[in-house]
């Protein structure tokens, strides 16, 4: 058995460089973002749990995923804060391996549920007929179980090999938190093999989640617009619409920051554009998905209702038959 050759304990994470006026502006939006993300997330997830009323198979892949993002936020925000107000960059070597894996473990499950879902739409939309029967509730949760397993998998094995490198110094990571590249230049070991497997095994388990949510679109789409009437395309469209746009944001992200090349990020500018895979999805999705989806509002509606009852002469009069109410006109 290989042992770990770790010889440095702790990583000071450099953060966002030397912009000290702007630490405590810093921490204020951050912070305000975190707890929007974490309660956006939560509160859907939540509402899935609870409202019967979504107990279908697009809101329990919405549950997980909305799970996934508020894990997703906890586990990069809370230490990103912690240095920014009080300024202690350092973290242990083992918690920084320990938030890489975590974090490349819920993005590579991100893939692969994005997936699941416009699956879901696909077989909602070109399938109809075959929808019931096809998506049971042991289909869901096996199709649930395999993203989860498989994100977490695929960060397995790169840590495994990761944990066969030297890690001597610097101690120093010019980023915000630990992610898997700039952990490699910790290393003073060759690392060019890593970065190949990491090629290899990014393309085997996360390039086939994303070309299979691109077929599905291709097929939602292409069955929309036969659709002959333009109020069956935009209903249809509507219950694909938030899906799409969370899946559009996140792979658009990804490729922003991934796609540009790496000499090219100098400075703050390659950790602000990391931001955008980092914050911008787990903050959007739960918007996107309250703000377009009346199932959605409509349970988070039932849920406030049943903890702040109100008794008002509106709600006593509904359901009264009509000759019993009285209008008042004056109030017109």
């Amino acid at each position: 058995m290989i042992e770990n050759q770790t010889t440095i304990t702790e990583v000071i994470l450099l953060g966002f460089g030397d912009i000290y006026k702007f630490q405590i502006l810093l921490f204020l939006a951050f912070l305000v973002i975190y707890i929007v993300t974490v309660t956006g997330n939560t509160l859907i997830f939540w509402l899935v749990v609870f409202d019967r009323h979504l107990y279908t198979p697009m809101y329990f892949f919405l549950g997980n995923l909305s799970f996934l993002e508020a894990c997703y936020s906890s586990n990069l925000f809370p230490r990103m804060l912690l240095a920014l107000l009080t300024g202690n960059r350092m973290i242990s070597f083992s918690g920084c391996l320990t938030q890489w894996y975590i974090f490349g473990s819920l993005e590579a499950t991100e893939c692969c549920l994005l997936c699941v879902m416009s699956y879901d739409r696909y077989l909602a939309i070109c399938k109809p007929l075959h929808y019931a029967t096809t998506m049971t509730t042991q289909t869901c949760i096996q199709l649930a179980a395999a993203s989860w397993i498989n994100g977490f998998f695929i960060s397995f094995v790169l840590l495994i090999l990761m944990l066969q490198l030297t890690f001597c110094g610097p101690n120093t990571m010019d980023h915000y938190f630990c992610d898997y590249f700039p952990l490699l230049k910790v290393s003073c070991s060759d690392t060019s093999l890593m970065k190949m497997v990491s090629i290899v095994v990014s393309a085997i388990f996360t390039l086939p989640p994303f070309l299979l949510t691109l077929a599905s679109y291709v097929y939602i789409i292409a069955a929309i617009l036969k659709i002959p009437s333009s109020t069956g395309r935009k209903k249809a469209f509507s219950t694909c619409s938030s899906h799409l746009v969370v899946v559009s944001i996140f792979y658009g992200s990804l490729m922003t920051v991934y796609m540009v090349p790496e000499q090219e990020m100098k400075g703050n500018m390659g950790k602000f554009s990391s931001l955008l895979y980092t914050v911008l999805p787990p903050l959007l999705n739960p918007f996107i998905y309250s703000l377009r989806n009346k199932e959605v509002n409509d349970a988070l509606r039932n849920i406030v209702g049943r903890l702040c009852p109100m008794k008002r002469l509106d709600e006593t009069n509904y359901h009264k038959p009509l000759s019993d109410v009285t209008v008042n006109t004056s109030t017109f």
